[in-house]
């Protein structure tokens, strides 16, 4: 029994050092890469970044779920807030495996630069989550539509969204689970914006607008809270500068996650 418990205490220790290895690394390269040129191209730059999102989900009586996300980011080597995402939504559990969502999301975004030093977008968004066992991991689709309405934008910005992500329990100790996802963001049609003068400028446009890479670990506390964190690569596109990827974003990402 004591032998049990040491060999428990080891793996959770071994799991605390390996998350304060990553951030460390994630921490150090972030200070020597911030808005260099890379190898992607002589039109792209990269950032450090911090994400720590937090997400409620709430289960209602007959078959009715509650959402909600308060999503902080910080950018330009982590030194400043970059953005701030609010975004609630009411699904409906339709089979054991599906769920149907309809949500609302607000985005400030801060600090910008290059234009106004502060806009804000509105959006609404439909989403189905299909979730299941794939022999031992644990399988996630999350299909989005977006509709957003962007501070000094000329009209309805349409995006498509499509996430893949599988985990795996550790079986040494399965409170601990290794993470991965994949989302690509396609925009359906081009949308150009003005400034406060009225001056147009290039806003969205169609084709892939950003590509999100995570890889990380999830600790689960107890049935109501677990945590992920890890390394997320963020390549976005934009149609003021040449090349396929104008900005990527090495962002340290913390999740946290409460279900009631």
């Amino acid at each position: 029994m004591v032998r049990g418990t040491m060999r428990q205490r080891r793996y959770r220790w071994s799991g605390a050092l390996a998350i304060g290895a990553l951030a460390l690394t994630l921490a150090g390269g972030g200070v020597t890469t911030a808005h260099a040129y890379t190898e992607w191209g002589p039109n792209t730059q990269s950032d450090f970044r911090v994400w720590s999102p937090v997400y409620l989900n709430v289960k209602l009586p007959n078959r009715f779920l509650a959402y909600m996300e308060v999503n902080p980011r910080f950018g330009d080597d982590a030194s400043s807030f970059d953005q701030l995402l609010l975004r609630p939504a009411i699904g409906y559990q339709l089979t054991e495996h599906l769920s149907l969502w309809q949500g609302y999301g607000w985005v400030g975004n801060y600090n910008q630069s290059g234009g106004p030093m502060f806009f804000q977008e509105n959006r609404v968004f439909q989403q189905a989550i299909y979730t299941r066992k794939l022999a031992s991991f644990n399988f996630m689709s999350r299909t989005r539509m977006e509709e957003r309405w962007v501070q000094y934008a000329g009209g309805t910005a349409l995006r498509f969204r499509q996430m893949l992500k599988l985990s795996y329990p550790l079986p040494m100790a399965p409170e601990w689970s290794l993470v991965g996802y994949d989302e690509i963001f396609i925009n359906l049609n081009s949308v150009d914006t003005y400034d406060e003068l009225g001056r147009g400028s290039k806003g969205p446009g169609a084709g892939i607008d950003q590509n999100r890479f995570f890889l990380g670990v999830n600790r689960k506390f107890n049935q109501y809270f677990n945590v992920d964190i890890g390394y997320q690569n963020q390549m976005l596109n934009s149609r003021k500068l040449a090349g396929n990827a104008n900005l990527v974003n090495h962002i340290l990402l913390i999740q946290f996650y409460f279900d009631l």
